[in-house]
């Protein structure tokens, strides 16, 4: 896909599109493909059948019986996504299929070399990422009908049924309601570029009432997934990097003979908040934004462009205390307050759903319960402390919140509901 050059020139006017972001679905994946053409049936095979395979401890063995097939058929952009949703999907399948106590050192070549061309075709990594398990992961049961819980499913499931399948679809509502948001970037890029106020205010207001309707998306995790599986669900997003159940990483075999190591799939590999962030001012102590930039490199490559774009357009808070414009100071700062609530929020939900049940699996292992013994020896204790990308989570989390509040101006107290 062609990359945008950075628009830093005072007269050029910004714009998306030559970002692959969606106007209707932002960077949700538009139609993802169901299929792939038939030479890549034996992908497909087991990709769909993951969750029974997994169940009966086979995938691993269909998978080492797997032809090498090769990924130059491979043509559309599509394509190329629902291949690297199947092919890392089966390797996060293959490492994980036993838990923590039975990994692997090596991906057999059958997998590991067209998951690796793909890709590097696409520029990801070749490890499940965000963009692979929500952006490109879903479809209407009704073409017609709704974008909501109701009408969407899954392309390829994971272990955990149903809870597992409102996590993902509940980050994918998160997504659609952070569209607006993301329209109306060029517009606060366009109006302090040009002075204009007014237009960069209502942009800014525009941009609050999206994020507020993201931490009502996520407050959907609620209900989608009260009894998820902490287990099965978290084990398939864990990573092969500064984990101590793989210490050595993933040999890819027929790719090249030392072990790479990568980071799962994680929120902070959303392109939304890095947008945000960028647009609002929002830095990021060393280590967090260490983190976080190189969370970057799991992005489309065209998205991560556009999240280094932004930084570089004339700063937008500067801008704010030089006009001194009452609407325009409030409605930053309502901006900022509805991040914050939103990452505030997502603490909650993270506290709930993995440090929670991490704890009670740490409390039932150490009391080695026998009724409990064979699900709990399958528990991620990985995640106790850190999260799926590798961060210390709940630290990290509460850091990369407090470091919101910095670029608030004055000392307004705005209040929001």
């Amino acid at each position: 896909f062609p990359m945008a050059a950075a628009k830093t020139g005072s007269k050029a006017a910004f714009s998306l599109d030559s970002y692959h972001v969606s106007e209707e679905l932002g960077f949700i994946l538009p139609e993802p493909l169901e299929e792939l053409p038939p030479y890549y049936q034996p992908w497909m095979d087991i990709t769909l059948r993951i969750p029974e395979l997994v169940h009966s401890h086979e995938l691993r063995s269909h998978i080492n019986k797997m032809p090498l097939l090769s990924s130059k058929f491979l043509q559309k952009h599509r394509e190329l996504r629902l291949a690297h949703l199947a092919l890392s999907m089966m390797t996060m399948g293959y490492v994980w299929q036993e838990g923590e106590n039975d990994t692997v050192e090596v991906l057999p070549c059958s997998l590991a070399v067209p998951c690796w061309e793909v890709s590097q075709r696409l520029g990801l990594p070749p490890i499940l990422t965000h963009a692979d398990g929500v952006l490109a992961n879903w479809r209407k049961k009704d073409p017609e009908g709704p974008f909501n819980m109701e009408n969407l499913e899954l392309l390829v499931r994971l272990p955990g049924g149903d809870s597992v399948q409102g996590f993902f679809l509940v980050t994918l509502l998160v997504e659609l309601a952070g569209v607006p948001a993301v329209r109306s970037i060029p517009t606060v890029i366009n109006g302090v570029k040009c002075g204009d106020s007014e237009a960069v205010a209502r942009a800014l207001e525009d941009i609050s009432q999206s994020v507020q309707d993201m931490t009502d998306a996520i407050k959907l995790m609620q209900g989608s997934h009260s009894h998820i599986d902490y287990n099965l669900n978290c084990m398939w997003i864990l990573q092969w990097k500064d984990n101590p159940c793989m210490p050595k990483g993933l040999i890819y075999e027929g790719v090249q003979t030392e072990p790479l190591e990568y980071s799962g799939g994680s929120a902070a590999q959303s392109s939304l908040l890095h947008c945000f962030d960028e647009l609002l001012g929002i830095k990021h102590e060393a280590k967090n934004g260490d983190f976080l930039t190189r969370m970057r490199s799991y992005m489309p490559p065209a998205h991560k462009q556009l999240i280094q774009d932004i930084s570089l357009q004339p700063s937008l808070r500067n801008f704010v205390q030089q006009q001194a414009n009452e609407q325009l100071n409030q409605a930053f700062q309502v901006c900022v307050t509805k991040l914050l609530a939103f990452r505030s929020y997502h603490i909650n939900v993270v506290s709930r759903f993995i440090t929670v049940p991490a704890a009670r699996a740490r409390q039932l292992r150490n009391q080695s319960r026998d009724l409990e013994e064979a699900m709990i020896s399958r528990a991620p204790s990985a995640l106790e402390e850190r999260g799926t990308g590798g961060s210390g989570i709940m630290t990290f989390l509460k850091s990369v919140r407090d470091q919101t509040k910095i670029p608030m101006i004055g000392s307004c107290n705005t209040k929001v509901a």
